[in-house]
């Protein structure tokens, strides 16, 4: 187990907590009192002020944004700061496993606060490349998902 393996455990269970929630509810996510668990990144993980966007988004899907800021985001930010900190991390394949069901399961909260159902299958790697040339998290999950949809724009 690698130095990041506590916090890969924490992220995985986190978000596995946020989607029988949202699933537990029987309305879309706009109607949550509190969408999502409001918990932040776990202890331990510094998410940098480019993963977290600052504006809010045009449909009024904020907890859309939540899912990504407070789930993708740290959990993609575990594997960059493993991968390009000071000691290259080598996380086990449990390890990636947990991260990716972790992501994906934020992916998902994220399309059906959007009305969408989505079977998300990314890859850590190919979520962080996108992180990193957009800087914006909220670019890498619209264009990722497909939500929300632009074409009414």
């Amino acid at each position: 187990m690698s130095e990041y393996g506590p916090q890969i455990a924490a992220l995985e269970r986190r978000a596995e907590r946020e989607r029988e929630a949202l699933e537990a509810s029987s309305s879309d996510c706009a109607s949550v009192a509190n969408c999502g668990s409001g918990e932040t990144a776990p202890a331990g993980v510094s998410v940098p002020e480019s993963v977290q966007p600052d504006e809010e988004d045009e449909s009024g899907k904020a907890c859309g944004l939540e899912y990504l800021r407070h789930g993708v985001g740290p959990a993609v930010w575990v594997y960059v700061e493993g991968r390009s900190g000071g000691d290259l991390s080598r996380f086990s394949a449990a390890e990636m496993a947990a991260l990716e069901r972790a992501m994906n399961l934020w992916f998902e909260c994220y399309a059906a606060c959007h009305g969408v159902d989505l079977e998300a299958e990314f890859t850590v790697r190919e979520v962080a490349e996108l992180l990193l040339k957009t800087h914006n998290i909220h670019d890498v999950g619209a264009l990722l998902t497909g939500v929300p949809d632009r074409s009414s724009e």
